[in-house]
C-alpha cells in the first residue's frame, strides 16, 4: 500500500532549489550588468547565458537520471535551481519587446528564433554527449 504523501516539502529539497537558484541567478545578474548592450543590439550576453544554460540542463539531468545513482538534492540543485536561475526566459522577452520598440523587428524575430533554436540544440548535444559517454567501454 502507498504511503500518503506528505503535505508539506521537504525542507532540504527547497534549499537545494533555493541555493541553485541563488547561485545561477547571481552568476547571470553580473554578466548581464558587466556587459550592457544596446537595446537595438544582439544581447550577446543573455543569448550565451541561455544557450549554456540550456547545454547544463541537457548534461545535468541525463547524467543524473541516467548515469548516477538516483540522489534527490543534485537534480533540484542543479537543474531547477542552478538552470533555472541562470536562464532566463523573461529577460529575453523584455529585449524582444525593447528590439521592436527600438525599431529592430528583423533582429527581434532572429533572436527570437535563434534563440530557441540554439537551446534545443545545445539540450539535445549535451544529453546526446552524455548517453555517447556511457556506452563506451
Amino acid at each position: 500500500m502507498p504511503q500518503p504523501r506528505s503535505s508539506s516539502p521537504d525542507p532540504r529539497l527547497l534549499l537545494a532549489v533555493f541555493a541553485g537558484g541563488a547561485l545561477g541567478a547571481l552568476a547571470r545578474a553580473g554578466l548581464v550588468e558587466g556587459f550592457p548592450h544596446d537595446p537595438a543590439s544582439w544581447p550577446w550576453v543573455t543569448f550565451l547565458v541561455n544557450v549554456l544554460g540550456a547545454a547544463l540542463l541537457g548534461w545535468a539531468v541525463t547524467r543524473l537520471q541516467e548515469r548516477l545513482p538516483v540522489s534527490t538534492y543534485p537534480r533540484p540543485f542543479l537543474g531547477t535551481g542552478v538552470c533555472g536561475g541562470l536562464t532566463t526566459f523573461s529577460t529575453m522577452q523584455l529585449e524582444i519587446v525593447r528590439m521592436a520598440d527600438a525599431g529592430a523587428w528583423g533582429l527581434a524575430i532572429g533572436y527570437a528564433a535563434a534563440s530557441v533554436a540554439a537551446g534545443l540544440t545545445a539540450m539535445t548535444l549535451a544529453t546526446n554527449l552524455v548517453r555517447r559517454a556511457r556506452l563506451r567501454p
